[in-house]
């Protein structure tokens, strides 16, 4: 995988895979378990160090990564193929299994695990809905048609 320079300021981050270009980015949130305030300023920049490495192994790269006491937010980008579900499977395993073994302090305070089961995802880095929406319906046609079902987005 390669990056793509768009323009003088690379604003737009494309990657280039065996099957296309791609831009897609992903913010990940990771809670400690019931909110315990396990994470210190050396267990987060671990904690960086373990994601970036985990994100290498599925061909995607960890571009921001930074937390507080009991939780950490993540700036990934990633390729079309990787289901983000299994990527996030891995960094919590991954990150819960090695903090624990190298920081004696995160393990006396998560013995039953670092993570909260659930996570918050949320795709970024594109133009809004909306705008998209209108640049898919000049194409081409002064006016296009909606496929049957979808629904109406207003800007």
């Amino acid at each position: 995988m390669s990056h793509i320079p768009t323009s003088r300021n690379d604003d737009v981050n494309l990657r280039k895979g065996p099957d296309g270009v791609y831009s897609l980015h992903a913010h990940l949130v990771f809670v400690t378990r019931d909110r315990r305030h396990a994470l210190s300023e050396p267990a987060i920049r671990d904690l960086c160090h373990i994601f970036a490495n985990v994100c290498r192994d599925f061909e995607a790269e960890l571009m921001e990564c930074n937390g507080e006491d009991d939780h950490v937010h993540l700036l990934i980008s990633y390729p079309p193929q990787l289901a983000l579900s299994e990527l996030v499977k891995n960094l919590k395993e991954t990150s819960s299994q090695l903090l624990r073994d190298w920081r004696p302090e995160v393990r006396g305070r998560c013995q039953d695990g670092l993570w909260a089961p659930s996570c918050f995802i949320a795709a970024c880095g594109g133009a809004p809905l909306p705008v998209i929406t209108r640049y898919i319906r000049c194409q081409r046609k002064a006016r296009s048609t909606r496929p049957p079902g979808a629904k109406e987005i207003h800007p």
